[in-house]
C-alpha cells in the first residue's frame, strides 16, 4: 500500500456566540482538515486545530512542506514519515503551525493503518481499555454577567449529565472573584466529583500565580491547568512546589523534547499533550511512554473524537477532555460522526480507524478548498 495524495483545507467555523477565557475572546475557530490517500482505496483523515486567526498557516504547510514527503510512501512506516517530516521542518520550525501539520498527516496515516487492519484505532494501538473511557465535562468560561451561582447550575447540569467529573476557568478576573467562583463549583457538585480549574496561562509570574491558586485549595480541585505561559516550564515547577493543588500543563507543548523538561524540573504531574499539537499520534505515544515511566499521567487535550483511543490504549491516561455542545468547541460541525455520552465517559468507537467521518457539505461550506 502507497500513499497517493495528501490533501489539506482550512475551515473556519463561527461561534454561535462568543466565549471568553483568561487571556483571549473568541468568535470563531479555524480548523485544518488532511485527507490522505492510497492506491489500496483507503482513505485517512487528520485535523489539528489552528487557532482563532492564522488557521491557514498549517494547511499551506502540509501542502507546500510536507505533502510531497508523504506521497509514495507506506503508510505503515509512521517511524520513518514522521521522522522525515520532522527532519524537514527544520528551517521553518518545528513548533507551532508546522507541528501541528505534522501532526494531522501523522494521525491520518494512523487512521489508514487501522483502517486497514479493520480495527478502531485504540484497538490497533494496544486496546487497553474496553467498552469505554472516563471523560469529563469541560466548560465554566467567562461570559457577561455570568454569575457564580450560574457556573454552579453549568457544573451541576454536567453531573445531571452522567459526566463524573468537571472542569471551570480561572485566571480570568481578580482572584478573589474567581475563588467565588470555584466556591460555587464545588458547592454545586458536591465534594466527591473532581473538580479541575484552567487558569490558561493568566498569571504573569509564579508569585501572582501562587497567590492566586492557595485561595482555590479549601476547595479541594483536582489540578490547576496552565498557570503560567508555556515557556515558563521553571515557573510551573515553582507552582507545583507551592501548592496542594496538582499542576497540569502540555496543551501547547510539542515533542518528546518539550516534555521532557517539564518532567526533569517536576513542573506537572498531569501532562496534557495533545496528539493534534504535539506531534500527532506517533509522537504522543512516547510523551506517554515517558510519563508512565515517571509516574505521570496522561489527560490529553481537547480533540475527544481523536482522544478517546489515545485515553482507550493508554495505561496512565485517566480522562478524554469533553465539550457537552459546539458552543466552545466546534470541530464536530465538520464530522458526519459524533461520540456516544455513556455514564462516567464516552463509548470507544467500533468502526475501524478513529471512526470519524467528515461532512462533505459543512466542510465545504466553512473550507476554502481541498488542495
Amino acid at each position: 500500500m502507497k500513499v497517493t495524495s495528501v490533501e489539506a483545507t482550512t475551515c473556519v467555523v463561527p461561534l454561535d456566540s462568543g466565549i471568553a477565557i483568561a487571556t483571549r475572546a473568541v468568535t470563531e475557530r479555524h480548523y485544518t482538515l488532511v485527507r490522505v490517500r492510497t492506491d489500496a482505496g483507503v482513505e485517512g483523515i487528520g485535523f489539528c486545530y489552528g487557532g482563532n486567526r492564522g488557521g491557514s498557516i498549517a494547511t499551506v504547510a502540509v501542502r507546500d512542506l510536507l505533502a510531497d514527503i508523504v506521497v509514495g510512501r507506506d503508510p505503515h512506516q509512521t517511524e520513518a514519515i514522521w521522522d522525515s517530516m520532522f527532519r524537514e521542518a527544520l528551517l521553518q520550525g518545528r513548533r507551532g503551525a508546522v507541528l501541528r501539520a505534522i501532526s494531522a498527516i501523522d494521525t491520518a496515516l494512523w487512521d489508514i493503518n487501522s483502517k486497514a487492519a479493520g480495527l478502531p484505532l485504540y484497538q490497533y494501538a494496544g486496546g487497553y481499555r474496553e467498552g469505554m473511557v472516563p471523560a469529563y465535562a469541560s466548560g465554566g468560561y467567562y461570559a457577561v454577567g455570568k454569575t457564580p451561582e450560574d457556573l454552579g447550575l453549568e457544573m451541576q447540569s454536567y453531573v445531571e449529565m452522567g459526566f463524573d467529573a468537571v472542569k471551570i476557568k480561572v485566571g480570568g478576573v481578580p482572584p478573589k472573584e474567581d475563588a467565588e467562583r470555584v466556591r460555587a463549583s464545588r458547592e454545586a457538585v458536591g465534594p466527591d466529583v473532581p473538580l479541575f480549574l484552567d487558569a490558561n496561562n493568566g498569571w504573569p509570574d509564579a508569585t501572582t500565580a501562587i497567590q492566586a491558586v492557595r485561595l482555590f485549595e479549601e476547595y479541594d480541585p483536582g489540578w490547576i491547568e496552565e498557570p503560567l505561559m508555556p515557556d515558563d516550564i521553571q515557573g510551573h515547577a515553582e507552582v507545583a512546589a507551592a501548592t496542594t493543588i496538582p499542576v497540569a500543563t502540555g496543551e501547547i507543548h510539542a515533542t518528546r523534547w518539550d516534555f521532557q523538561e517539564i518532567v526533569e524540573k517536576g513542573a506537572a504531574v498531569i501532562l496534557q499533550a495533545d496528539a493534534g499539537v504535539c506531534g500527532g499520534v506517533t509522537e504522543w505515544r512516547k510523551i506517554a511512554a515517558m510519563a508512565a515511566s515517571n509516574n505521570l499521567t496522561m489527560v490529553p487535550h481537547w480533540l475527544a473524537d481523536l482522544h478517546v483511543h489515545m485515553v482507550g490504549s493508554t495505561p496512565n491516561s485517566s480522562y478524554v477532555e469533553y465539550f457537552t455542545d459546539f458552543k466552545v468547541l466546534n470541530l464536530g460541525r465538520l464530522f458526519a460522526t459524533s461520540l456516544e455520552v455513556v455514564p462516567g465517559g464516552l463509548a470507544l468507537p467500533t468502526a475501524p480507524g478513529l471512526g470519524v467521518e467528515l461532512d462533505d457539505a459543512a466542510v465545504a461550506r466553512f473550507s476554502d478548498g481541498w488542495a
